[in-house]
């Protein structure tokens, strides 16, 4: 096994250790409670019916299995990268290459669904437009070198929590709801809810964040594990709550039909009023998930075109506006056309797969920890393993065959790679 990398504080030019717990909490939330509990809840109800609790539940079990191993392998490698890099230093080359390329195009299907949500809630009968134009404009911001602040992201943050808590309200407090709606009935099958649990992980999705800013945390091996616990149980409170109020407006049935879940509960509550806000919400909330996953999804690509494992041409950085234009490019264009040709619930099932996949080597990556490591409980990353396998497979047989494809090409590329270079004087 390779040793641990050098902190960053030790290494000239490192990153600056900066970032306490609630600083790591905030990160977190960010990065997870966004546009996807807005787009996540009508494909996930379609395949659970009324088990849709059930399956969160289930999404929210292997999310913590993964957050978990997650956090102690970036405590024992606080470097930028993530399952990239402790894929790498635990299984081998190989194996950090493939969660790389999970990644990247699981995240590159995760633009698509955020551009989508944008279109469904802006501008229903023009969904697929509206989110080809987000994503041009969006990738026009990201080469122009504009980046999303971190006060952008708290504020970001701030409205999608008041915008949830707002629906919460008007569900729960209305007297069209009804609790007889969350009932678990016989349209609830096993392999429904193992469905809608692998498209509900696309919500969760994010917590990992935390864990690739390993430079810049103070204490990484006590911060992390922290932050990640605390975001992801703040989170899981706040979907189990907005799942709970949409199901008791909606039910079953009219949650699986909605196009714009949020809105529809919130008018089936007879608070048509608040609406137009629920829309606002969403959008922004996807809008600023879309910016942030087009920008992470073309650094991962420059880093992995700088290993050579993408093409080298994509690891060119503008001389004036010092972005990776090239990456960002086909980023951009390839997220365009999925969100031309694709909807949600494909967009969101490929993505899930993706990065189900990440996480699965990210757990096996943990089961290798030592004791002396800080290595979890071994049921955690063998519960986090089993069940990124099994949620990857139970998603809709579309993202299931395009998925594995994709990963069986990127480790196909991999495989001509290392014989062309082996054939090399």
């Amino acid at each position: 096994m390779s040793s641990p990398a050098t902190p960053a504080a030790d290494v000239p030019g490192g990153l600056r250790r900066h970032l306490g717990v609630s600083d790591a909490v905030l990160i977190g939330l960010g990065s997870m409670i966004g546009a996807g509990i807005f787009a996540a809840l009508a494909p996930a109800a379609r395949a659970a019916g009324s088990g849709l609790l059930i399956g969160l539940a289930l999404a929210a079990l292997v999310a913590y299995c993964n957050a978990t191993s997650s956090a102690r392998l970036a405590a024992r490698y606080p470097a930028s990268g993530g399952t990239y890099v402790y894929g790498r230093e635990r299984l081998g080359d190989f194996w950090g290459y493939l969660a790389g390329w999970a990644f990247v195009v699981g995240k590159t299907a995760s633009c698509a669904a955020m551009a989508l949500t944008v279109g469904s809630y802006v501008w229903p009968g023009q969904a697929q437009a509206v989110a080809v134009a987000a994503v041009v404009a969006l990738t026009a911001v990201n080469y122009a070198g504009v980046q999303k602040s971190a006060l952008l992201t708290r504020a970001i943050v701030a409205v999608v929590l008041a915008v949830l808590a707002a629906v919460v309200v008007a569900a729960l407090t209305s007297s069209a709801s009804d609790v007889a709606r969350l009932d678990v009935g016989s349209d609830a099958t096993f392999g429904g809810v193992l469905q809608a649990a692998g498209l509900l992980f696309f919500a969760f999705a994010g917590y990992a964040r935390i864990a690739t800013l390993g430079e810049e945390v103070r204490d990484p091996a006590r911060t992390i594990p922290r932050g990640i616990s605390i975001a992801l149980g703040i989170t899981l409170v706040v979907y189990a709550l907005v799942a709970t109020a949409v199901l008791m407006a909606l039910g079953p049935k009219g949650l699986a039909d909605a196009t714009a879940p949020l809105s529809d509960a919130v008018r089936a509550s007879g608070a048509d009023w608040l609406a137009p806000v629920v829309r606002v919400g969403a959008a922004v909330a996807a809008l600023g998930s879309l910016l942030a996953l087009i920008l992470g999804v073309s650094r991962t690509t420059l880093a992995m075109a700088r290993d050579r494992h993408l093409p080298h041409a994509l690891a060119a950085v503008h001389t004036k506006f010092q972005v990776p234009h090239r990456a960002e490019l086909v980023v951009g264009a390839v997220v365009a056309v999925l969100a031309a040709t694709a909807d949600v619930r494909g967009a969101i099932g490929f993505s899930s797969f993706g990065v189900l996949a990440y996480y699965a080597i990210a757990n096996a990556s943990a089961w290798t920890l030592t004791p002396a490591e800080g290595r979890p409980p071994r049921t955690v990353p063998v519960l986090g393993l089993a069940g990124c396998l099994v949620l990857a497979f139970a998603l809709p047989l579309t993202s299931v065959v395009s998925g594995a494809a994709v990963l069986a090409l990127g480790a196909a590329a991999y495989g001509v790679r290392r014989a062309v270079a082996a054939r090399r004087p």
